[in-house]
This record gives C-alpha cells, structure tokens and sequence, in this order.
C-alpha cells in the first residue's frame, strides 16, 4: 500500500484523522463547536470557539457561493468542513465524510500530505512570491517546467502558467490565434466545442463550454466559438444505434461543421478526453479516432483539455492517452498541485511553441504566472504521484478494484441505467428504465434526491443531472474504496424507494 502520508499530523493539532469517530482529540468536533482564529465580531482570540450555527449565520451574512442558490443555501444552512485527511473530510458537527470527489476532482494524492505543506513553508520564507514578467524567471517554475516535460507525452516540452483551468483554456484560445496569425492564416478564428462541455467559468472558458444555464448569465459571448452535440450514447443515441456507429456519426459532426464554417477559418477543436462536470461521459471507442482524422484533414489544431483527466486519474498520465489521440495543447490544473494551491497551465507542442517562440512578443500573463509557492508544491506533489507510484497503482490495482466493486454493486440495479469510467473516475447514470435507456422526468431531480441520501450517509457524491459522479483521491485503499461504494448503494437504494413508487 501506498505511504499516503510522510508523518502523520500531531493528534492534539488536528484531531485523529484516522479514527473511525472522527471525534477530534478535544471532543470540539463532536459538540458542535470548534476552534476558530476570529471572535464572532471580528477580530480577537486564536482560540475563540465557534458553533456550528454560528459558522453558518457568518457564511449567509457574508459569502457568496460559487454556482449555488444563495437564497435556497442560506435557508438551510452549509455544511462547515473543518479538516482532512487521507480520502476523508469533517465537518463542524464531527461527522467524518468519505470524500468520493477529491474536492472538486483535485485533492489526487489525498489531504494531509506533509512534503507539499513543507514545500510552500520553505517557498515562502525563501521566495513567497516575483513575477516571470520583465525578462525575470525563478527556480521552482523552472524546475517545474523541466519536470512536466518528462511527464508529459513526447513533443511537450514548453509551458505557460496561469491559476486555473478556466485561465488554462482561455489562455489556449490566445495561443490558437496567435499560432494561425504566425503561420499567415489569420482567417482561421472558428473555434468548435461541444454542448454539454465544461470548460471553466470566465467568459471565454463558459462560452467554450456548451451549457446554455451558463450562458443565460453572460452579457455577451465570445465571438466565433460554435457548438457540436456531445457524444452522449446513453441519453442521445437513437434506439437500435451501436456505440460505435454513435460515435462516429457525433465525431463526423465535426467534419460537417468545418465545411459549413469553411476549413480556411477554423482554427481549433476543443474537448475533454472524458466530459467531466456534464456527467462523467465517456465517448465510445470510435469517436477520438475519427475527431483527430478530421483535425489532421482538415489542419485544424486539436486542444485536450485536461484539467479534470489529467495527472493520474485514469489511470494513465493524461486521459488522452486512454483513448489513443494525440492533442496540439493540453489545459492543466487541479491534479497539478493536487487542489493545495491554485495553478494552472498550457502544455504546448514543440511546434506550437516555436511558432510563438520565433515571432515577438505573446501578449498575454496573469500576475501569479509561475507563482513560486504554487510551483514548489506542483514539483512535490508531481513527485509524489511518479516516484510514490501512485499514476502506475491507480492502473495497475485500485483503478481496476473501484471499476469492478461498482459493478458488482450496482449492475442490474432498477434505476441504474450504466456505469462509466475507467481508473478513479465514474458516472452512474440513474434512470426510468435503463433497459430502454429511457431517463426520469424532470431531469435532475432524481440526482438531486440521491445525492441528499449521500450527504445523510456521510458520502460525497456529486450529481449532474440524474448522472452520479464520483472521483475520489487516488491514494484511496481497498478498504476505503469498499466503504465508499456501500454508502453509494445505500444511497441510490433509498432514492429507488422513493422514485419508483407509483410507476
């Protein structure tokens, strides 16, 4: 097994993280009430305690959630997460909560590593921060940009950093124009994506995504960035059709819209190797295949975005390799420093980045670009991935082991209509009546109810509509991984008993 962590924390610090109460060592956790560094009015004592119901008033009083119903939220009240450890959260009540979506798909090699803590304390007493503009570089970023040149498939070997994936995908939008404005074709300014996408919240990185709720609220969109339907065989594929004949009828619609746009302007086609926040989709076997010919055909860059797929949780460094193609850039985040700091980047093929390289000034960059603490954690936490041998274990063993603990719990359930996934990642779509694929009314709803069951059963698992996501840590254990998939079953039992009742 895997040495999840270098030195456990102190016990009187941060409570016993491996305990099955979860009971903190001073019994706060389990009263309600914990340690906080700020009084109820402000500012005072290190040790001034806080209630649950106290965290919560704060948090309606001040904090706006991301994508959240403030007004539906503040009613009821947030769940208050106060520590981690390993696969495993607790909240302020002293509840300890299996976490089955390392975060938001990030946390890769589990809570409570000490070698990244220690990274980002002896970075920031040396160099806590300079910036890479002004013809200025600094060890980490360099270190790290050698170290995710050995990572990476061959042919990346340069590097641009920003703080997210959303930065990460927009930043690729301004190296694709860029690279056709260096190679005399500037018309070439479509870019296609898919619906159903997610490609970050910045107004670019949304208008690449194709969710319409998302584009209710923009007041514009970026301009020439157009839609194909996702590759979806559960929910879209016509009755009788095959994955395989699915997927490429959907990857041909690639192909149709380049003639319609017209090749000489389109410059890009982005997608994630697996749909990740639209349901954990996985493509059938025939649709990369068939989307790289069209590109090659076409020359039309191909951009993998791998904020989600990549560093590990396949099983494979970067999901593309699952599926056999090969991108011109890929967008990276979340597993990069494993969620411990914000960072974000652009891996660029060599011939992209010489394009650059060789013709003046790129104008683009974030202040935090290469950020010195961020990238001495990425430079730990990559390290623990590779020579921990964690990437090689999850496609080696405990991949292979939560794959097929699904299945043995879920196939033939009445309201589970397939299982998608590969390595650590699944979606477990619910449905009316999964022989005929045919999904519940009122999409969501049922995935709503589920994923309720799961927070009274101190799981996480998201859900996306009546799609089940899971993604937990890759440092999980069989023992954790049996405990995880048990609370999902009871889960979707308990929304089979109430769902199925008069149909």
């Amino acid at each position: 097994m895997i040495d999840r962590l270098a030195a456990m924390p102190d016990a009187g610090a941060s409570g016993a993280g491996a305990s099955s109460s979860g009971a903190s060592s001073s019994g706060a956790a389990s009263s309600g009430t914990v340690s906080s560094s700020v009084a109820s009015s402000g500012a005072a004592s290190p040790t001034a305690p806080r209630t649950t119901a106290q965290y919560r008033a704060l948090d309606a009083a001040h904090h706006i959630h991301p994508f959240s119903d403030m007004g539906a939220l503040n009613r009821a009240g947030s769940r208050v997460i106060v520590r981690a450890h390993g696969v495993y959260l607790w909240d302020s009540d002293g509840n300890r909560i299996i976490d089955g979506m390392a975060g938001l798909w990030c946390v890769n090699v589990g809570y409570g590593r000490k070698e990244l803590a220690d990274a980002a304390y002896r970075q920031m007493l040396e160099l806590p921060y300079y910036n890479t503009f002004f013809k200025t570089t600094h060890p980490p970023v360099i270190e790290l940009s050698a170290l995710l040149a050995e990572l990476t498939p061959a042919g990346f070997s340069h590097f641009f950093y920003c703080n997210s994936g959303s930065e990460g995908n927009d930043t690729a939008l301004r190296v694709v124009h860029q690279y056709w404005r260096t190679q005399g074709k500037p018309s070439k300014k479509y870019v296609i994506s898919r619906t159903n996408g997610y490609h970050g919240s910045t107004i670019a990185g949304a208008t690449l995504g194709g969710m319409g709720y998302m584009h209710e609220q923009m007041p514009s969109k970026v301009e020439h960035i157009v839609h194909i339907d996702q590759p979806y065989f559960f929910g879209e594929a016509e009755p009788g059709m095959t994955p395989e004949a699915f997927g490429l009828a959907r990857a041909r619609q690639l192909e149709a819209k380049i003639l319609e746009l017209g090749a000489e302007n389109v410059a890009a086609f982005f997608g994630e190797p697996f749909q990740g926040a639209g349901g954990v989709i996985f493509p059938p076997s025939t649709y990369w295949p068939e989307i790289q010919r069209i590109c090659r055909k076409y020359d039309i860059l191909l951009v993998a975005d791998e904020v989600i797929g990549g560093f590990g949780r396949t099983g494979e460094w970067f999901a593309h390799q699952q599926f056999g193609f090969e991108p011109d850039l890929l967008t990276l985040a979340k597993g990069l420093t494993s969620g411990y700091v914000p960072m974000g980047a652009v891996a660029l093929h060599d011939r992209i980045a010489h394009a650059l390289i060789d013709h003046g000034e790129f104008n683009h960059g974030m202040t935090y670009s290469g950020h010195p603490v961020a990238a001495a954690v990425a430079i730990a936490n990559l390290r623990v991935l590779r020579d921990g041998g964690v990437v090689a274990r999850v496609k080696r063993d405990i991949g292979p082991y939560f794959q097929r603990r699904l299945r043995e719990a879920l196939d033939g359930h009445p309201i589970v209509g397939e299982i998608g996934g590969v390595g650590l990642v699944a979606g477990i779509q619910l449905a009316r009546d999964p022989a005929r694929r045919v999904r519940f009314d009122n999409g969501g709803e049922v995935g709503t109810i589920c994923r309720d069951f799961c927070f009274d059963g101190h799981l996480i698992m998201r859900a996306t509509g009546d799609r089940m996501l899971l993604s937990p840590p890759l440092v999980i254990t069989e023992e954790e991984v049996d405990e995880l998939v048990g609370k999902a079953k009871r889960a979707i039992d308990a929304t089979a008993g109430r769902v199925l009742v008069g149909i």
